[in-house]
């Protein structure tokens, strides 16, 4: 997320995902398949520190997620914050023992989790400085998790944005690549382009021909104005309050157009994609939230992408905590009866 501060293949998922050992040979369409319908859990561990922006990730929300219908819990996680600033770059254990908690706690309820390096905001700063930790990062993380099951992805870094040019992230991702690969050979790894995963950046991605179990990630948040209405940490923000979605004919070309570029771009390239994130902000109404969220959902589906909606429970939330209920208009959305 942008901070400015039928039923043999479901079985056969199931079983992959219960098995005690990494099933390694799907390919990255087979793999990106299998990710279905997800849900973020964030401002939850790639916070400072968990709790900071008022989310934990509780056990019960993997249930919660599971019983709603998704497939995939995507775990955004701020490793940078938890580990040295000099080589080896080592990772606080108790943090990355957190971390095992979730991941686990996904498999065991039958979810795949794709474990994000999320908010390195000091790559996007000053990338000829921390690739090396970002090296160094992954190279843990991926031997942290190399004997997990297939259920397990890996997302390199989410949003590259700033000086992290697409030269610099074109340049970066073999070499933070390798230093999965090391480990996980044919793990699915989640890549997405730089100015924020945006879908306009995707022809300037560049990715190792040869590697191919990498699935390419996107985020959706247009229009801008009506997803961001009223978000704290764009000072613009509280003038577009109270636009609406109607999901007129023009609406919906518009977001039709964004998303079929980006499948054209994954047929020309024969990589799949994720729609990694896609959300609207609760002051938004209602009515527009859900009717938004449901046409860009259906029409991610109808392009065989994947997605995982922006986020479980916190200011995008489709999940009230509180109450301990999904706010109905957005799981529906979301997950059709």
């Amino acid at each position: 997320m942008r901070r400015f501060v039928a039923c043999g293949i479901l079985i056969a998922s199931v079983v992959a995902l219960a098995a005690d050992s990494p099933q390694p040979h799907r390919d990255a369409f087979a793999a990106n398949k299998a990710l279905g319908r997800g849900m973020n859990l964030g401002n939850a561990l790639e916070a400072p520190e968990e709790g900071a922006w008022g989310v934990r990730v509780k056990p019960e929300y993997f249930t919660a997620i599971k019983q709603a219908g998704f497939q995939t819990v995507r775990l955004p996680v701020k490793w940078s914050a938890h580990a040295e600033s000099k080589p080896p770059y080592t990772l606080d254990p108790q943090f990355a023992d957190r971390v095992d908690r979730a991941v686990d706690q996904a498999l065991a309820n039958g979810l795949n989790i794709v474990v994000d390096l999320h908010h390195y905001s000091e790559m996007d700063a000053n990338p000829d400085e921390h690739l090396r930790r970002l090296v160094g990062l992954w190279k843990q993380i991926a031997a942290r998790y190399n004997d997990r099951p297939v259920g397990v992805y890996f997302e390199l870094l989410n949003e590259p944005h700033g000086k992290l040019t697409n030269v610099k992230w074109n340049a970066a991702i073999p070499q933070v690549l390798a230093a999965v690969r090391e480990t996980n050979p044919t793990r699915p790894v989640i890549v997405g382009p730089e100015t924020w995963n945006a879908i306009s950046a995707l022809d300037k991605l560049e990715l190792p021909a040869t590697d191919r179990r990498l699935i390419v990630t996107v985020h959706y948040y247009d229009p801008y104005e009506f997803t961001h209405q009223g978000a704290p940490w764009d000072r613009a923000a509280v003038k577009w309050k109270g636009r609406k979605w109607g999901g007129t004919a023009e609406e919906r070309a518009a977001v039709t157009k964004q998303l079929e570029r980006a499948a054209a771009w994954a047929k020309a390239h024969d990589r799949p994609i994720f729609l990694g994130e896609f959300g609207a902000y609760h002051v938004a109404d209602a009515e527009s939230r859900a009717r938004w969220t449901a046409f860009v959902a259906r029409e991610a589906e109808r392009l065989d992408f994947s997605w995982a909606y922006w986020e479980f429970c916190s200011g995008f939330g489709a999940y009230d905590a509180k109450t301990e209920k999904w706010l109905p208009g957005l799981k529906t959305a979301l997950i059709p009866q």
